[in-house]
């Protein structure tokens, strides 16, 4: 029988940057919540349409990307195509799939959504552009690091 690795304890300096990354998210969510309640939409019909008007998806993708079951997707889809933000249409490569896509008056929502979201704005407003970029760079190395899983050691 193994015995468990120990996991070296992080430093202050690294707690400290994981509760501000924290703090980050809870805003963004609470900002983008409002922002989508301003829109009379839930937050995951609000992220559903934002997928959707970058392209259309099939709905087991769109479940996959929201991380959810593909029922509830279902349901989210009924609610936005009543309300004309999306549309199902027969996907070309495969006629037996059915794509959710946006319309253009849901496009329309989606920008004015991403356009209403005010937290992160005005402080990157105050950055200067190097600071920006070096911004950009270090939280897609996270995002690249986290989807490649843990870099080897050597």
């Amino acid at each position: 029988m193994s015995t468990p690795r120990k996991t070296p304890r992080p430093d202050p300096l690294t707690l400290e940057v994981v509760e501000l990354i924290g703090e980050v998210v809870a805003r963004f969510h609470q900002d983008y919540e409002e922002a989508a309640a301003g829109h009379s939409l839930t937050g995951a019909q609000a992220r559903l349409l934002s997928l959707l008007s970058l392209e259309p998806l099939p709905m087991r993708k769109l479940a996959v990307k929201l991380k959810c079951e593909p029922s509830n997707v279902t349901g989210i889809v009924d609610r936005l195509e009543a309300r004309g933000l999306v549309e199902r249409r027969p996907d070309p490569a495969d006629r037996r799939v059915k794509l959710a896509a946006a319309t253009d008056e849901g496009r329309r929502t989606a920008k004015d959504l991403r356009e209403s979201l005010r937290f992160a704005r005005e402080p990157l407003a105050g950055l200067g552009e190097e600071e920006r970029l070096a911004l950009r760079g270090l939280l897609r190395g996270m995002l690249d690091t986290d989807e490649a899983g843990p870099s080897p050691v050597g």
